[in-house]
């Protein structure tokens, strides 16, 4: 039975699983499960969920399938089709989470604010932690009985495309990469084929995964602040980049859960828009 509380209310852009385990059963609480795959295949990672929740396909449902790269945004009108789809309303309250730990999910986080949507939270060490600390799993996801109201409002001030990026390079901008070093450095080959190896011209270096504590969960608060500090201490606006805009939605979440109010943009094309478009400058060391 859901709880009579009317509207549940997320002042944070990151929650526990000790708080969604209390506010499972909020009327208005709507859990995604934002899982991509990795190197296991889908089906494998497929069978645990966290109750009550629904699939959000990034991949095939919340990607432009017209694009040529993988991950890219959805026009306004259909991302807005699609979620009402999920029966997800404007006074909903959205908590996602991966299977990974932290991975996906913040892309949908980044994906919803973009859309104007405030109400959500990612769940701190996704799946992995809600196991660890005991918490039951389902076999199967759930389907949406009814169709949502949810609106966009679309703010374009959250993503960025490959011009941006470009007049970036030359302005008081600090774009940082959250690819693993050596595929920044261009020591290592891309994964997808065709793409040159190295970085974006006066980008900066925060792979994803040293935002991360070993059990999966975003690292403290105070350590948070050191890294963006470290690396830009001017506190520029950033653009966050990645493979394939996926990964940088982390270094974004992780600037809010830090309390950085320094503004923020997604390159949505990313390495793999940057790396196989000639005409582009590439770095490597």
């Amino acid at each position: 039975m859901k709880s009579m509380v009317s509207k549940l209310v997320i002042n944070t852009p990151l929650v526990d699983t000790n708080w969604l385990n209390k506010h499972i059963e909020s009327n208005n609480l709507v859990i995604l499960d934002a899982t991509l795959p990795k190197a296991t295949s889908i089906d494998k990672i497929k069978k645990e969920h966290i109750p009550n929740a629904l699939f959000f396909d990034i991949k095939n449902e919340f990607s432009d399938l017209s694009s040529q790269f993988p991950n890219t945004l959805l026009p306004e009108k259909d991302f807005e089709a699609k979620v009402r789809k999920l029966g997800i309303n404007n006074n909903s309250a959205i908590v996602v989470y991966d299977a990974w730990g932290l991975y996906s999910a913040a892309r949908v986080w980044w994906l919803f604010t973009l859309c104007g949507f405030k109400n959500i939270a990612v769940l701190d060490g996704g799946l992995p932690k809600w196991k660890k600390d005991g918490y039951p799993t389902v076999s199967s996801v759930n389907k949406a009985k009814d169709l949502g109201n949810f609106t966009v409002k679309y703010n374009s001030n959250l993503v960025a495309f490959t011009a941006d990026v470009e007049k970036a390079i030359n302005e008081s901008v600090c774009i940082v990469d959250a690819r693993p070093t050596d595929r920044f450095s261009g020591q290592k080959a891309e994964p997808r084929p065709g793409l040159r190896s190295g970085h974006i011209p006066s980008s900066k270096n925060i792979p994803y995964t040293t935002l991360l504590k070993p059990d999966g969960t975003l690292l403290d608060k105070d350590q948070l602040i050191v890294i963006f500090k470290t690396i830009n201490p001017q506190e520029l606006p950033y653009i966050f980049t990645c493979g394939s805009g996926v990964t940088a939605c982390i270094l974004a979440l992780a600037t809010k859960v830090a309390g950085l109010y320094t503004e923020f943009s997604i390159y949505d094309g990313s390495w793999t828009e940057w790396g196989s478009t000639d005409r582009l400058p590439v770095n490597k060391f």
